[in-house]
This record gives structure tokens, C-alpha cells and sequence, in this order.
């Protein structure tokens, strides 16, 4: 007997999707037409922009956060949060930092302790999160709370000031400059490495998320995590690299700064966690998880690049930024809300 569903007579056929439609109801298009719309308002008030040198500030400023904005897209696709990103970024490079300046250390073997130890911080999220069952939110905002008390009492007891610095004279500083700190020059603008590091972690995660068993398993944990245990889903294991990769990426947040700025400068008020959230929402990701890319958070990294590096170009209040972000997120959230009930037999974007 044929289990194949027939046609209802009398019933308009339903045409699939035009991939104009797609792409309008994919939730990353409001931050590409973003992107373009603040591109056309400060270019037209700031010509220099358009120019090399405003580029390669854009583009910079879109890579800082765009790395940060990628990791966090895996978590929230996974239907999961982390807000210790930006402070693990900082006790990482204060680790490497200290290890080079007061105990004498290498380069490179510093930098390769301190990504063990951001690993160490990740694991401990991830097993909190997969064998207590608390809200992922709340168990990092304690790492954020214990990183960032620790950091500032280490920093201030080992190095006796907030600025850990003194780091340039460490064996292998060339080389990691090369790799972490070098640019390239073009016109009036200087391209930096950071850029690249963000196209290959947008590239990388994208094809994490389209190609690879890890990707199914962390759409199918924002999907329903029960559902996707009862499938065979190993969650816990999907749960723990998802934290392992955001320490990753913290740690390369704080790398490329310590070597970029020669040192640490531990500040109470240090770290960009709800920045890289709003980043990858402004970008399409759905917080109740399901439903994000790469693509997106690039996306969202670009609006944000194009918007702060804009106010400063045009010499606007540096304060409205904050004004400009917010009203970008609510935009993004309605946008995101419309989108979410059109998406049936439309493809992740």
C-alpha cells in the first residue's frame, strides 16, 4: 500500500519561494541593507570613509567584534549564552602577559599557556551548564563575575599596577607580531592581520554549520534539546565544544590585543560581552535559539564596524553610538520577529 501523499483537488498549488522572497525574509538582510544604508549616510558626511583609510578603520573595528560576534552565534543557535566572552578575552592576555614581563616566559609558550587556561575556563562553563542544568546565562555571568575580580586582584598583586605591560622584549615577540599584529599598508590606511583572523573564523564557522555533524548537532540542540538527545544527538559533548570554542575565540580577542597594544590595561569595566550578543542578534540570530549563521554575524560586525568607525569619522557625539546600537537591536529584534514566521521551506542564511 502506497504511503505517498496525494494532492488535494481544489487546492492552489503552492509555489516555492522566489529567491528574492529568500533573501528578504532571511533574518540577515536588514543588517546587509544596514551596512548599505550607513555606508550612503556617513559617506555623504564624511567622504574620507569611502576612502583607504576609513576602510581599513572600518574593517578593523568590524573584525574586533566580528570574532567575538561569530563564537557567540554558535551559542545562541544552540539556544545557549555566554556572557564572560569579553572578560576571558582579558584575564587571558593578563595570563600571557604576566607569564612574559614577570616570570620571564617565551612568547609563544605563554601564549600557549594562556589558551590552555581560557580552555580550562570554557570547560568549566560547559560542564556547568551540561551537569547542574542552571540557565547558561547565569553560570557564565558567575565566570564573568569570578574572571573579573580575579584578573584585576592578580594584575594589581603580581604587577603592582592595572597596566601589565613590558611584554616586547619576550624571546619570539617578532613572530608573534608577525602573526597576531602586522598590517598592510594601502593609500593613507593600514590593513590589519585581525581582518584576516575574522575571515577565517566567519569561513571556518560557516562551514562548521552547513557541512559538518557538529553543525546538525547544534541547529538540532536550538531546535529541541530533548528531542534532539532522543535522536541521538550527543548534546553534552556539542554543548562543552561550544564553549570550548568561544574560549578560543576569547583568547584570540585577547592576543591580538596584547600584541597590538603592547600590554594589558585591566580596567574595572573591561570586556564586550553584550556587544558581541547584540552583534550576532542584529545579524539574524533568533534568540530562542534554531536559527543563525556566519554569514549573519558577519553581517552584523559589518553594520557595526560601518556604524562606530562612521560617528567618529563624521564627528558625531561618540555617546550616540550607544543610542544608534540600541535602536539597530530593536529594528533587528521586529525584523527578526516578522522573519521567524515566515521561514517555512526557506533554507538558513
Amino acid at each position: 500500500m502506497s504511503t505517498a501523499q496525494r494532492p488535494v483537488f481544489g487546492a492552489p498549488a503552492r509555489r516555492p519561494p522566489s529567491r528574492g522572497r529568500r533573501m528578504l525574509t532571511r533574518p540577515s538582510t536588514p543588517a546587509l541593507i544596514g551596512v548599505v544604508v550607513a555606508l550612503v549616510v556617513f559617506g555623504a558626511q564624511a567622504p574620507q570613509l569611502l576612502g583607504t583609510g576609513g576602510l581599513a578603520s572600518l574593517l578593523d573595528a568590524t573584525a574586533l567584534i566580528g570574532i567575538g560576534a561569530v563564537a557567540v552565534t554558535l551559542l545562541l543557535v544552540a539556544g545557549q549564552f555566554d556572557v564572560s566572552i569579553g572578560v576571558l578575552a582579558v584575564a587571558s592576555s593578563v595570563v600571557a602577559a604576566l607569564l612574559i614581563s614577570e616570570a620571564g616566559w617565551g612568547v609563544w609558550p605563554a601564549l600557549a599557556v594562556s589558551l590552555l587556561a581560557a580552555l580550562a575556563v570554557g570547560a568549566v562553563n560547559g560542564a556547568l551548564v551540561v551537569f547542574t542544568g542552571l540557565p547558561s546565562f547565569l553560570v557564565t555571568l558567575a565566570t564573568f563575575l569570578v574572571l573579573q575580580g580575579g584578573t584585576l586582584v592578580v594584575a594589581q598583586s603580581v604587577a603592582g599596577t592595572s597596566l601589565v605591560d613590558q611584554v616586547e622584549g619576550g624571546t619570539g615577540w617578532a613572530s608573534a607580531e608577525v602573526v597576531f599584529g602586522s598590517g598592510l599598508l594601502v593609500g593613507d590606511g593600514r590593513f590589519r592581520v585581525s581582518i584576516v583572523w575574522w575571515l577565517l573564523a566567519v569561513g571556518l564557522t560557516s562551514w562548521l554549520l552547513r557541512r559538518t555533524r557538529f553543525g546538525n548537532a547544534v541547529y538540532a540542540l536550538g531546535g529541541s534539546r530533548r528531542a534532539a538527545r532522543e535522536l541521538g544527538v550527543p548534546t553534552a559533548w556539542t554543548t562543552v565544544a561550544l564553549y570550548l570554542v568561544t574560549a578560543t575565540a576569547a583568547w584570540l580577542l585577547g592576543t591580538l590585543a596584547l600584541v597590538r597594544q603592547s600590554g594589558v590595561p585591566v580596567t574595572p569595566e573591561f570586556g564586550n560581552e553584550i556587544e558581541y550578543i547584540v552583534v550576532a542578534v542584529i545579524g539574524g540570530c533568533l534568540l530562542g535559539g534554531g536559527y543563525g549563521s556566519a554569514v549573519g554575524a558577519a553581517a552584523g560586525a559589518l553594520l557595526y564596524g560601518t556604524v562606530r568607525t562612521g560617528i567618529g569619522v563624521a564627528g558625531w557625539d561618540p555617546r550616540s553610538f550607544q543610542v544608534v546600537l540600541g535602536v539597530l537591536l530593536v529594528v533587528a529584534l521586529l525584523a527578526n520577529g516578522v522573519a521567524r514566521r515566515r521561514l517555512v521551506a526557506v533554507p538558513r542564511s
